[in-house]
């Protein structure tokens, strides 16, 4: 416990068991008046209970907040994340990972705006939320006091902090008391999946894991076909309708859902230096990563794709360890913005059987030339004997060096 006396803190509250444990140890450890933070990604749950367990737990209705941040979430992290084209480790979508800006920018306003001077946060000691969580309230509030249950309290054990529940009248439900089978995390871009059964990476994950997709076998026998417009590198609409961010996304996770795409079994590397495994599914998020380069391929030029490309692994890394709102992020965030202006146009996806595939795609902008790129003898733009030439110079270095080496063999 730090030796500034704590006032008031703003903590990011689920409603579940551990920050609901939280709540109370912030009350009688630190001695401080609690607002809780509550927000809606699209989670799937119902967030009535969290109210309902805040006010049970002494928590004045004016210190209690819930907040619907489905749109926000997704127009402004998720959006631009994906302009990217963002994966990280080659497979992970980062769908934990930009859930926590949001949480972390949000916590700071409310803190702000009821006068609190720390803010608190339900992640362990072991992963990368402390770090997300950490970095970005010091990013919009350099002098806000931190706290960290998971790394300052004294409980040894799960059963020791179910004992302090009992000890304080924290509901606690019957399943608690035995091993939860894995820890999860979710929102509108994806659910996580960790822990127990799936701690070693040898062993297949059981089905009862998945939630947010059914088995690819499980699929329908006959594929699905549809459209995704693009504007300046989002996505708009399906099949023609327009939909708000959120409600795009969601219409991509029930495709997804049905057609058993977006599992993913990962082993990734930790910031804290520890490998993890998990299962993620991400059924939206990978059919609109193919959309996204299917539409690119034919609005952006080769050298800005082929720099999008080179830059990606490193916008990756800044969102997976939790740097959204550095500087580095926001100087690649400019240039990606800016290949997107004419990124408009339309693509017909594929999805079968856990497989996601482009079949078409259009735009107004298209840099593709038909008329260039055909076998065919006439293409006024294009000279067969002009690539002699090219071959020569390119080749010339090459030449040179194994002449070289002839000599010297």
């Amino acid at each position: 416990m730090a030796d500034k006396k704590i006032n008031k803190v703003v903590l990011a509250y689920s409603g579940g068991l551990d920050t609901s444990i939280i709540l109370k140890w912030l009350q009688t450890e630190y001695q401080a008046e609690v607002v809780t933070f509550t927000a809606d990604l699209g989670q799937g749950e119902e967030l009535g209970p969290a109210r309902e367990k805040a006010l049970l737990l002494g928590i004045k209705p004016e210190n209690i907040f819930i907040e619907d941040l489905r749109e926000e979430f997704v127009r402004d992290f998720v959006f631009p994340m994906f302009r990217a084209n963002t994966v990280y480790e080659g497979q992970y979508l980062l769908g934990t990972s930009i859930a926590r800006p949001l949480i972390a920018k949000k916590q700071i306003e409310i803190a702000r705006q009821v006068g609190a001077d720390a803010v608190c946060h339900g992640a362990t000691g072991k992963g990368n939320d402390q770090v997300r969580f950490e970095i970005g309230y010091y990013a919009l509030e350099p002098d806000i006091h931190v706290i960290a249950p998971w790394r300052e309290w004294d409980f040894k054990s799960r059963e020791a902090l179910l004992d302090f529940a009992e000890k304080h009248q924290i509901p606690i439900a019957k399943d608690k008391r035995g091993e939860a089978p894995f820890s999860v995390d979710a929102n509108l871009l994806h659910s996580s999946s960790e822990g127990k059964v799936l701690e070693d990476p040898a062993v297949e994950a059981p089905e009862f894991v998945h939630m947010r997709t059914i088995a690819p076998e499980d699929a329908p026998d006959k594929p699905h076909v549809f459209t995704i417009d693009f504007e300046r590198g989002d996505p708009v609409a399906i099949d023609g309708v327009a939909l708000s961010p959120a409600a795009l996304l969601t219409k991509l996770n029930e495709l997804g859902h049905d057609n058993g795409v977006g599992r993913l079994d990962l082993v990734e590397n930790r910031f804290v230096g520890m490998k993890s495994r998990g299962v993620y599914e991400t059924p939206g998020g990978t059919i609109l990563l193919a959309a996204h380069r299917g539409i690119e391929s034919i609005t952006l030029d080769r050298g800005a794709m082929h720099l999008k490309d080179e830059l990606m692994p490193k916008y990756a890394s800044l969102v997976y360890n939790g740097f959204w709102f550095a500087p580095e992020r926001e100087m690649l965030q400019a240039a990606i913005d800016y290949s997107q202006q004419k990124v408009t146009g339309q693509v017909r996806v594929k999805l079968y059987k856990g497989n996601v595939s482009i079949i078409g795609r259009t735009s107004p902008y298209s840099l593709y030339d038909q008329e260039l790129v055909t076998f065919e003898e006439g293409a006024v733009a294009y000279d067969h004997r002009d690539a002699a030439g090219f071959i020569k110079l390119n080749a010339l270095r090459l030449r040179v060096a194994a002449k070289r080496d002839k000599r010297e063999g």
